[in-house]
């Protein structure tokens, strides 16, 4: 008995000696919710705008008004390089690719989108250019192979990330389309302009369909983000829907500067209001375990928001000294199933995911935030 004792001691103090062993405590990751910040990071010399997580590796980036985009080890709590190249704001960034080639995209003030290759140094591959103004997000379709971005020139181009071409333009928006946001399964796409937001069915690019215009919001909306599946159980009875089955658009979010989230359906119906927040609603993700939407405003907060208590807000953490202006959770980490021939399922499609306890912030403190279970 005594050893024991000794041994569950010494497996306490391994599993609290790194960050990594820390991420593999045994908790339930969907219960799971931010509090006391791991790191703060800091070396921008502006507004931190936006914050990607890599895919795989515990690599972030981060983008800001001094122009440059900076990669940081989010583990370790370290810079690793500067990217330097737009010579205005960076206003957002994403991973995406080929599961064999992974890109980060950038996009900026100098009307830009930058590729840069991380395995070869985050080398600039190549540069897009055709939007007539700011250009205010950038998604990697989930094939890898499309790149979407969204303009002050009230454009949503497809661009071909492999030859640098736009291979398609989205019209109907009658303003700057400040934010964008792609179902799970790339068929539906959420875009922000003014006081609405429009519900896209891209599933053939070749003849995009403007499904919904969603109206609501007094003011300017911000952000915008599709409910993932694991959401639907609990948004299907606030929306009055049962738990039927549901398709990769059903649900989705908005956050606006009239201090407010709206959730909405397919049909355009605003079903549920969050208020709270004491400032603009800057981002906004939904919890992977599906159970909770978090949020960040002007108000310097980061919210958290229960979705199996009618949208109560279940914590609220001063998460930067001044606004909060980007907020992304980490992609899981698929587990490669083997097969009886003791071969990987091709591409790792087949595994588990394991999801990461592990969310980023930034803000015109010029601080990215770490926050990890």
């Amino acid at each position: 008995m005594e050893l024991e004792s000794i041994n569950g001691e010494l497996r306490t103090e391994l599993e609290n000696t790194t960050p990594a062993s820390r991420l593999r405590r045994k908790q339930d990751p969907s219960s799971w919710l931010p509090s006391t910040a791991r790191y703060s990071l800091e070396s921008h010399r502006e507004n931190i705008n936006c914050v990607a997580f890599h895919p795989s590796f515990t690599s972030i980036a981060s983008g800001s008004d001094d122009c440059t985009i900076k990669i940081w080890d989010w583990e370790l709590g370290e810079l690793e390089r500067t990217l330097k190249g737009h010579t205005r704001a960076v206003r957002d960034i994403d991973y995406g690719g080929r599961r064999d080639n992974v890109l980060l995209a950038s996009c900026s003030s100098d009307l830009s989108i930058k590729l840069w290759k991380p395995t070869d140094d985050y080398k600039n591959i190549r540069t897009l250019q055709g939007h007539d103004h700011i250009v205010s997000a950038v998604r990697f379709m989930p094939s890898g192979d499309l790149l979407l971005s969204a303009s002050r020139d009230e454009d949503i181009r497809v661009w071909d990330v492999t030859t640098g071409f736009c291979v398609r333009t989205i019209n109907g928006h009658a303003g700057w389309v400040r934010d964008i946001s792609l179902s799970y399964d790339g068929k539906f796409l959420l875009s922000t302009h003014d006081m609405t937001a429009r519900l896209w069915d891209i599933s053939s690019l070749s003849n995009p369909e403007l499904k919904q215009t969603l109206l609501g919001h007094e003011n300017f909306n911000e952000c915008c983000a599709f409910a993932p599946a694991t959401a639907f159980p609990f948004l299907a009875p606030l929306a009055g829907l049962g738990k039927r089955p549901s398709t990769s658009g059903d649900f989705m979010a908005t956050g606006s500067r009239d201090k407010t989230i709206k959730l909405w359906d397919a049909r355009g119906t605003c079903f549920l209001t969050l208020s709270g927040h004491d400032g603009w609603v800057q981002a906004l993700v939904f919890h992977p375990g599906g159970k909770y939407l978090l949020s960040v405003a002007d108000d310097k907060t980061l919210r958290c928001w229960d979705l199996s208590q009618q949208g109560k807000c279940v914590k609220k953490i001063e998460a930067h000294d001044r606004f909060v202006t980007c907020l992304k959770w980490a992609p899981g980490v698929a587990k490669i199933v083997q097969g009886t021939d003791g071969g990987g399922a091709e591409g790792g499609e087949e595994g588990h995911v394991d999801m990461r306890c592990v969310i980023a912030t930034g803000g015109w403190d010029q601080k990215l935030k770490i926050f990890a279970g």
